[in-house]
């Protein structure tokens, strides 16, 4: 997520770069773990993991695959300020910094302290569909529903204006943005490091206000932790924090919300209909969706030590990305793994990664996922997706789509469809 960070989780494998492959990667991934479940590509100089075990090794392994992209071999420090801010982030530490800083923003993202703001949730994402669902029977779930309800939720929590949600969603986009096709190396780093300048100037200034005039946010929370006796956060890891926060705090929610619109109208026409108002099958499904459609498919580390890997020797230094999307659907860890199965149980999947990193927004984003499909499902029935050729998320980690325009019929009205 930096320019300076990882080049193997930027690189987009040469298998994926066309839409159709990137859209539906399972293909490929099966073939993986079939021949070559680890391999090096050395166009990208990193090890690609395919099988659920070599993958759950490597993210529950601290000491020997790293998550710190300074331990790699090909490290580049950055070049001017404001380039590797987000380097100084629970993202790239390993324990036990990685504890200290996860553990100044933890309890603002427990389930119980989350459930407290359910109902405001709900209003936020009720609202958005009041706009969005009308007698003409369509709208993108994408653009009306998945991408501006996270950010306004990270956006209160935080602090910060909604208003300035679109400014979020850009610098979000950005920063976890592959590099286009005929985009330089150069040109790319110049756009990420761009990126993360304004991204700073802009919290600078939130900061600052904060100092002045605290409050009940986790702005105030990270502000209080950087200039409290000791120091508990530098200046250089407040800022990436926030940076951080409002990336992950909307990115991934994002694409689960799509995606899950995605598997229900693919998986099952009656489908929308059994889990309206049932709470413990929508949770399940939304588990199912984190395993089918991983809205993260990779992560990378950096092998500290020579270790052995699926039969192969990974040297010290070099890149490793794991890849859950590939573990998420390993037929040696889930029964029928190529089937979406919304009442699927048990279901371990790495969807939200595991080990020490799993990721801190998990609840977060289960609980924004549930709420804003349920508002949905109480408005909808007989959706039917309403474009065939869907464009995938710009990305080489990130899952989903662009857009997703359906067709339904509005709840308690007569069918009106062109």
């Amino acid at each position: 997520m930096s320019s300076a960070g990882p080049r193997g989780i930027q690189a987009v494998p040469q298998e994926l770069r066309d839409r159709e492959s990137w859209l539906d990667p399972f293909d490929w991934y099966r073939r993986m773990r079939e021949s070559a479940p680890v391999r090096y590509d050395e166009e990208r100089h990193s090890w690609d993991v395919f099988r659920y075990a070599d993958v759950k090794r490597v993210l529950d392994d601290d000491e020997t695959f790293s998550v710190d992209p300074r331990e790699a071999n090909d490290f580049v420090e950055p070049e001017e300020p404001g380039e590797g801010l987000m380097l100084d982030t629970m993202l790239f530490e390993d324990p036990p910094r990685h504890g200290e800083l996860r553990g100044v923003v933890d309890d603002w993202f427990r389930p119980r302290r989350l459930a407290d703001r359910e109902p405001r949730f709900r209003e936020i994402a009720g609202g958005l569909l009041e706009d969005a669902v009308g007698a003409d029977g369509r709208m993108d779930v994408v653009a009306d529903l998945a991408s501006p309800f996270p950010v306004t939720v990270i956006a209160e929590l935080l602090g910060v204006p909604p208003t300035d949600r679109d400014r979020f969603k850009t610098w979000s986009d950005a920063l976890v943005e592959a590099a286009g096709a005929e985009e330089s190396a150069d040109a790319y780093a110049d756009r990420q490091r761009e990126t993360q300048v304004e991204m700073a100037q802009y919290f600078l200034e939130m900061i600052e206000a904060r100092r002045e005039e605290p409050r009940d946010d986790l702005l105030s929370v990270i502000v209080t932790a950087e200039s409290e006796a000791g120091g508990r956060l530098s200046r250089e890891e407040a800022l990436g924090t926030c940076m951080l926060l409002l990336v992950a705090g909307n990115i991934t929610t994002t694409n689960l919300i799509a995606n899950a619109v995605r598997c229900f109208v693919e998986a099952d026409a009656d489908l929308f209909d059994e889990l309206r108002g049932d709470e413990r099958a929508l949770a399940s499904a939304v588990e199912e969706v984190l395993r089918y459609r991983s809205p993260v498919q990779a992560m990378g580390r950096v092998a500290t030590e020579d270790v052995t890997l699926g039969g192969e020797t990974v040297e010290a230094g070099d890149r490793v990305i794991a890849w859950l999307g590939s573990a998420n659907r390993d037929e040696r860890q889930f029964e029928s793994a190529g089937e979406f199965r919304p009442d699927r149980s048990p279901n371990q999947h790495l969807g939200f990664g595991y080990g020490t990193h799993y990721c801190l927004g998990a609840p977060l984003a289960r609980l924004e996922a549930e709420v804003g499909l349920s508002e949905l499902l109480d408005r909808v029935e007989r959706v039917e997706l309403a474009e065939d050729r869907l464009q995938p998320t710009r990305s080489s980690f990130i899952y989903g789509v662009e857009s997703l325009p359906i067709r339904y019929d509005e709840r308690g009205s007569d069918p009106t469809r062109d």
